[in-house]
């Protein structure tokens, strides 16, 4: 059984996830100029190596970062189809949960372009 409460988690999931996707590939974009740099310099060989792996790591988490939030999306969509069906089609946690929607669902629109 679906509840506001539920609903209010599961959006506030959903703005925590996408707010880490950006903030990996935030991580990810000054790491590689930092790679870039470093390569540019003649950095230490040892150096260079652990920034890669740094790089790497980061890289890393991108996709996994991304079938995390695909998950809590369909989670998020479900509950609100669910509440919706029990009568429930007003208030501000549904207002919040249809704007998160349609905003992560612009996330995956833009990088899918």
């Amino acid at each position: 059984m679906a509840t506001l409460r539920n609903l209010k988690i599961k959006t506030s999931t959903c703005k925590r996830i996408a707010k880490e996707l950006h903030s990996y590939e935030k991580e990810v974009e000054t790491e590689s100029a930092k790679t870039a740099d470093m390569k540019a310099k003649g950095a230490d060989p040892y150096d260079l190596k652990q920034q890669e792996n740094v790089l790497a790591e980061s890289r890393m988490m991108v996709p996994d970062c991304r079938k995390r939030l695909e998950a809590a999306l369909s989670d998020l969509k479900g509950t609100l189809v669910e509440l919706e069906e029990s009568g429930q089609k007003e208030g501000s946690e549904i207002d919040d949960a249809r704007s998160t929607i349609r905003d992560v669902e612009q996330i995956f629109q833009s990088s899918d372009a």
